[in-house]
């Protein structure tokens, strides 16, 4: 899997433009963009959102992994070993992308969190509702300024509007599976 800095790296060149170009589109310095690009930095949901509306993609560009299904099973399967996949470097979470398409009403990701791994820092929101299932693991779950602590089994629902940051602090990896309405990945 090519790490997610180097594939920013590949879009920006290809797009024609610089460091400074890119930097001066997201608000960030030369050195931030530069140390994601190297894989030096965190790149969390939020900033990689920015970047991707920079580089004129959706954020499911990022996701990688070969799609060999079989043709009657691209539109209605995803296999274990055919999942997409993106790693956010640096913040200690990896999704994989369970929905065949990004065509449809909702989409599925399997959200794994390192221990001390999270969403972003702060809080952040985006169009559309969000929805979890804990796996395994604990989850912490921050909804505007409400705290909530989820359990293996619990599940949750919100507008994706509601400033909102998950993370797990616990010394397990966490699992979770979101769904995500309309596919914003």
């Amino acid at each position: 899997m090519k790490p997610v800095g180097f594939q920013i790296r590949d879009l920006r060149k290809a797009r024609g433009l610089t460091l400074q170009e890119l930097a001066d589109q997201i608000g960030r310095s030369v050195g931030y963009v530069s140390q994601v690009e190297r894989s030096l930095s965190a790149v969390t949901i939020p900033a990689l959102k920015e970047i991707a509306d920079a580089l004129g993609v959706n954020i499911n560009w990022f996701f990688q992994g070969t799609v060999n299904a079989p043709p009657e099973e691209r539109d209605y399967i995803v296999r274990r070993d055919n999942r997409r996949r993106l790693d956010f470097t640096g913040t200690g979470m990896m999704e994989e992308l369970l929905s065949p398409s990004l065509s449809g009403p909702f989409e599925f990701i399997l959200g794994t969190f390192d221990p001390g791994g999270h969403t972003s820092d702060v809080k952040y929101s985006r169009s559309g509702v969000v929805g979890g299932f804990v796996v395994s693991g604990n989850l912490n779950l921050e909804i505007n300024d409400r705290v909530f602590t989820l359990n293996p089994g619990d599940a949750f629902t919100h507008a994706s509007t509601d400033p909102h940051r998950s993370w797990n602090d616990g010394p397990e990896v966490t699992v979770v599976l979101w769904v995500v309405a309309p596919p914003s990945y």
